[in-house]
């Protein structure tokens, strides 16, 4: 059998790792632009007081690799020595069947470096190695010293084979698309749009000119959740040529395929396709089987598919008392990141048709990566022969209670004092009165209370609400 030459690894190895040499130069200002994750991530991935590896995991296009980078040269500036460091991405053709511990093997060959001191190894893209999950346990049990920190873009996958095969030995962390926050602060904004006020440990957000911040809300929405566009002007000028074509190419028929098995490609692509198209609408696996004539058992299967990949998230359906049904029949499905939609189809404008499922997804994006997310629902009842709704609701997990509901909106419209408009609210609070729901209703531009019926209703700007979630979620706040 004719295998890859010993020299040629070693010469690919050493070209993705200059700080081998001793002529090195760190680049810090490449990568100037750090996330609001980075330090959480830094902290947990370099923690030598845990005997724990970090998996990280996030979709493609958002700044993984780039905060790998980061995490060394921060390394490296703060005098940790470059021989102690080894970075492989994984899915390079020349390393296809190679194990790890041969990987380390030669690191430890070329270097000389004291494998007993400490080291930083990060597997970039770990994903396309065969029972990687094996191999890496067996690495963090024999080196104790040494901290391995693995990515890669199917998180479900991932996540799965973490929690089976490395309990106790793994440390997964998400990385999100970008948060709108994070957004203005690439684009030099948010001191500009966003003032900040304290009231004890509790912060407030507000903005002196809120038509400048749905101007920059829509650009978040346009091409906002991607690093390198938020950054690149003629990626922006052009994002389904630079993104969409890579999400697809690169996501749905190359990623899943391999990862799967998946042999109809194509009919993949239609259903991501139609949900994308549609992100925010309730779906039913009979009406989607139905309409597309693919098996229902086959439409759980792309979805779960795309959910390994943070293309999609699902999102269960409650009753007006905040229960769960016992089969998910009916659910939504959104875009883990609102620009994908852009990305796919055509940038979209403030009076586009679809701002509101938009706002509705941009807002969703920002939760779903954290773990509050799987307490977070839409409700959907019938009321007499009305069918009422409210968009987001909160269920505390311990009492299946609501704690909070609101519904998101792209008009000021509904911050008139008309019940019929956010009937749905009005009745999920009328229908849980014994808890006091708090309940709110986003805006265009407005910020107010109105009182319909005794029961009170805030009322604040999309835009402004989508960035302090953001913010809190990144620095550990609750929103």
């Amino acid at each position: 059998m004719l295998e890859i030459s010993k020299d040629d690894i070693l010469k690919s190895l050493k070209r993705d790792n200059p700080w081998w040499g001793e002529s090195y130069n760190h680049q810090g200002k490449r990568y100037a632009k750090k996330r609001a994750y980075f330090n959480p991530f830094a902290k947990t991935a370099l923690d030598w007081s845990v005997k724990r590896s970090t998996i990280l995991m996030g979709p493609r296009r958002v700044g993984k690799t780039v905060i790998l980078r980061q995490l060394i040269d921060e390394a490296i500036q703060k005098g940790f020595p470059g021989t102690n460091i080894l970075f492989v991405s994984v899915d390079t053709p020349l390393y296809s069947g190679i194990a790890l511990e041969r990987l380390l093997t030669l690191f430890e060959e070329e270097t000389g470096h004291n494998g007993q001191r400490r080291r930083i190894v990060i597997f970039d893209e770990i994903q396309y190695l065969k029972d990687w999950e094996v191999h890496l346990k067996v690495l963090t049990d024999q080196h104790t010293n040494t901290r391995f920190i693995a990515s890669g873009s199917a998180a479900a996958a991932l996540k799965l084979k973490s929690q089976e095969s490395g309990a106790g030995r793994f440390t997964d962390f998400f990385l999100p698309p970008l948060t709108f926050a994070e957004f203005l602060t690439f684009r030099n904004l948010e001191k500009e749009l966003i003032e900040v006020s304290h009231a004890g440990t509790s912060m407030r957000f507000t903005t002196h000119n809120i038509d400048r911040l749905n101007e920059e809300f829509i650009n978040y929405l346009n091409f906002g959740g991607y690093p390198e566009a938020v950054l690149n002007e003629t990626i922006q000028a052009d994002v389904q040529q630079y993104l969409g074509r890579d999400i697809i190419d690169k996501v749905l028929l190359r990623d899943l395929p391999s990862l799967y098995g998946i042999q109809d490609i194509q009919e993949l692509n239609r259903l991501f396709t139609t949900i994308a198209y549609h992100t925010g609408q309730e779906i039913s696996l009979d009406g989607l089987a139905k309409s597309s004539g693919v098996a229902k058992n086959t439409i759980t299967k792309y979805l779960d598919y795309l959910e390994a990949a943070f293309l999609i998230v699902r999102v269960r359906r409650v009753d007006d008392t905040g229960k769960t049904f016992q089969r998910m029949r009916h659910f939504k499905v959104y875009l883990t990141n609102p620009s994908m939609r852009s990305a796919l189809f055509s940038a979209i404008g403030d009076q586009d048709n679809y701002m509101g499922a938009m706002a509705e997804t941009a807002i969703f994006s920002q939760w779903f990566h954290s773990d509050l997310m799987k307490n977070i629902h839409y409700a959907r009842w019938k009321q007499g022969r009305q069918e009422l709704e409210v968009d987001l609701v909160r269920v505390d997990p311990a009492r299946l209670k609501p704690t909070w509901a609101y519904e998101i909106k792209w008009s000021d419209r509904f911050a008139d004092d008309q019940p019929g408009e956010l009937r749905g609210l009005i009745e999920l609070a009328k229908r849980n009165k014994d808890i006091n729901l708090p309940l709110g209703a986003t805006t265009k531009t407005i910020t107010r209370e109105t009182v319909i019926d005794d029961i009170t209703i805030r009322h604040f700007p999309c835009a402004l609400h989508c960035y302090q979630i953001g913010k809190n979620l990144a620095e550990g706040r609750a929103p």
